[in-house]
């Protein structure tokens, strides 16, 4: 596979760039994002023949994807570039291998009977377009199995930067229904939950974030010695007997075109 360069947004260009240099390290740092997703793994039903990973990352749901259902036809997309390199040079051609945007994506109608996404349509801008994309590539009677995430997911880190408008902005739960049953997809399921993981410092807290990609860079957002030993401060405040809290406001949803 060669990877194909995109025209893409600004915002786009500023995810990508940040997944594409997360992605050597990504695998090492993404306990919470492996946690998040064995739930969703569960819910995956017993056979596929066609099957896309949308935001397959550096390609390890893929990978599980391929070895659960041995006889489909397994695609992973994604926006980063080089976590697609990545992907592709750990796990083989035997995956099909796409650089997309979830809200355009580079596949024609009826082409998959299962979509899987773990913790990745949350960075797509417009949830609209990307439920409205799942109803067009998924076969008739295909499911959409999908984690996400609701607003005030890391809110232990927004309190310690004091800066809590450098958090994604998500649509909450009311608004993903909404745009789902707009699409004209069947909301078989819904779930919400809080995960709170816990970390030993605030190097391995910043290293669950931007160590796996999930910090878009800002101007003017380098930090002072100063502004950094006060954030350290005060997330201490917040320490538990496990460690440095940072929460996770789930979204678990079990979509279906019957239409």
């Amino acid at each position: 596979m060669s990877i194909t360069i995109l025209p893409l947004t600004d915002w786009q260009t500023k995810v990508a760039r940040a997944f594409s240099r997360a992605a050597p390290r990504y695998d090492a740092l993404a306990s919470a994002q492996r946690h998040i997703g064995e739930t969703l793994w569960q819910m995956l039903p017993p056979g596929a023949s066609s099957l896309l990973d949308l935001g397959c990352g550096t390609g390890y749901w893929t990978q599980r994807l391929a070895l659960r259902y041995p006889h489909a036809h397994v695609t992973g997309v994604d926006i980063a570039p080089g976590m697609l390199e990545h992907a592709q040079a750990r796990y083989g051609p035997q995956i099909e291998w796409r650089q997309g945007d979830a809200a355009l994506m580079p596949f024609g109608g009826d082409s998959f009977d299962v979509v899987f996404s773990n913790l990745a349509i949350q960075w797509c801008r417009d949830s609209g377009a990307v439920m409205s994309e799942l109803q067009r590539v998924l076969v008739p009677g295909g499911q959409a199995h999908i984690t996400t995430l609701l607003p005030g997911t890391l809110a232990e880190v927004a309190t310690a930067w004091q800066r809590p408008e450098a958090l994604l902005q998500t649509p909450d739960a009311h608004e993903l229904k909404h745009v789902i049953t707009h699409s004209g997809l069947t909301l078989v399921q819904q779930t919400t939950e809080w995960r709170r993981f816990h970390y030993p410092d605030l190097r391995a807290v910043m290293d669950s974030i931007k160590g796996v990609g999930a910090q878009v860079a800002r101007p003017n957002a380098r930090l002072t010695r100063r502004e950094l030993s006060a954030a350290q401060a005060r997330f201490e405040t917040l320490r538990a007997p496990q460690g440095l809290p940072v929460s996770y406001h789930c979204c678990t949803l079990h979509l279906e075109k019957t239409r």
